[in-house]
């Protein structure tokens, strides 16, 4: 999918089976945001194709554009909170191991450690290498 912006309005309205003045008025409306010319004429990407074709399902349910415009705006929100998680899953899972490789850098072999018994009938303490 591109967001590089090509089609001229008559075409992206044919593309998408509706007048160019639907797409004026939803523009109008702050749900489609054609990049403009730097002689003002509107650039549609398949992007927004995309977004044109979300408006179309919830309006055919029946939800006005201001709804649409709003399920629109918690759709967004919910993918930028669902990347953010994967971002912060992805960094928890990376501190997890980097911490767990620390624990194994600190383990002293059993060779080389010191065990103390303590005999506690006698209240002793003695040394033993293993």
């Amino acid at each position: 999918m591109s967001e590089r912006p090509v089609y001229v309005i008559s075409v992206f309205a044919e593309l998408a089976g509706v007048h160019p003045q639907t797409l004026r008025n939803y523009e109008r409306s702050g749900l489609l945001r054609p990049r403009r010319t730097s002689g003002g004429s509107r650039r549609f990407s398949d992007e927004d194709l995309v977004a044109l074709r979300r408006i179309q399902e919830l309006t055919a349910e029946g939800v006005n554009l201001e709804g649409v415009k709003r399920v629109m705006a918690l759709e967004a929100e919910l993918e930028s909170t669902r990347r953010e998680l994967d971002r912060l899953a992805t960094e928890a899972d990376r501190l997890v191991e980097a911490t767990h490789r620390q624990y194994r850098r600190d383990l002293v072999p059993v060779t080389n450690a010191l065990a103390v018994f303590v005999d506690r009938r006698k209240n002793r303490t003695t040394k033993e290498r293993p």
